[in-house]
């Protein structure tokens, strides 16, 4: 009864509005909201909870939560995938189920507040800043070393590992950081993947 009431609602103020001003809506640029961002590298997770703006459309602009099952569920939006997807996509994602209720949906998704380490990749042991850093889409073994300061002089960088949780698979791959770092040996700069911890043991010596 609520979708029924809202989606007769909609149809009340798409039929007011003036025609020649419905007209440059699809001719136009859409309006952005302040502090929207046309392109994101950021892969939400579960546990962020994000803004999602619809433009001219209040009733549908709400905040909500990331499930534990990865899924969010907005006014005439229900059980869409948000994890693993950046805030574009999600945004275009929306549009797509949108466009059957509201002509020309604009949707703007803004992560508010991202807590799930999905969306983060870790460097510990011989680091010289163990630490999460946000993962972005492209990133490699560099990058992630460069962002924790590099290597303490007791790391044993031919010996570090990345550890991956794919799903149910637990999965480590060996990565040669001194031969990367002092020889060139692009070979070992792997793409990481949300979630990866990279891990450098200590020199035996």
């Amino acid at each position: 009864m609520k979708r029924v009431i809202l989606m007769i609602c909609l149809a009340i103020g798409q039929f007011v509005s003036q025609s020649d001003v419905r007209a440059a809506d699809t001719t136009s640029p859409a309006v952005k909201p302040p502090g929207a961002a046309s392109e994101s590298n950021y892969i939400i997770g579960p546990g962020d909870t994000i803004q999602i703006f619809v433009w001219r459309n209040p009733e549908l602009s709400v905040t909500v939560p990331v499930r534990p099952d990865g899924k969010i569920s907005t006014p005439l939006v229900e059980d869409m995938v948000a994890v693993g997807k950046s805030p574009t996509q999600l945004s275009r994602d929306i549009e797509a189920v949108l466009v059957e209720y509201i002509r020309s949906p604009q949707v703007n998704v803004i992560v508010s507040n991202a807590v799930s380490t999905y969306s983060q990749v870790k460097g510990l042991g011989q680091v010289k800043n163990p630490q999460a850093v946000p993962f972005r889409e492209g990133m490699h073994v560099l990058d992630l070393v460069l962002a924790v300061g590099g290597l303490t002089d007791y790391a044993a960088g031919n010996r570090a590992k990345i550890v991956r949780q794919d799903g149910t698979q637990h999965q480590e791959l060996r990565v040669k950081l001194n031969d990367l770092m002092n020889h060139g040996d692009m070979n070992q700069n792997l793409e990481l993947k949300p979630g990866d911890v990279l891990i450098v043991p200590s020199s035996l010596f």
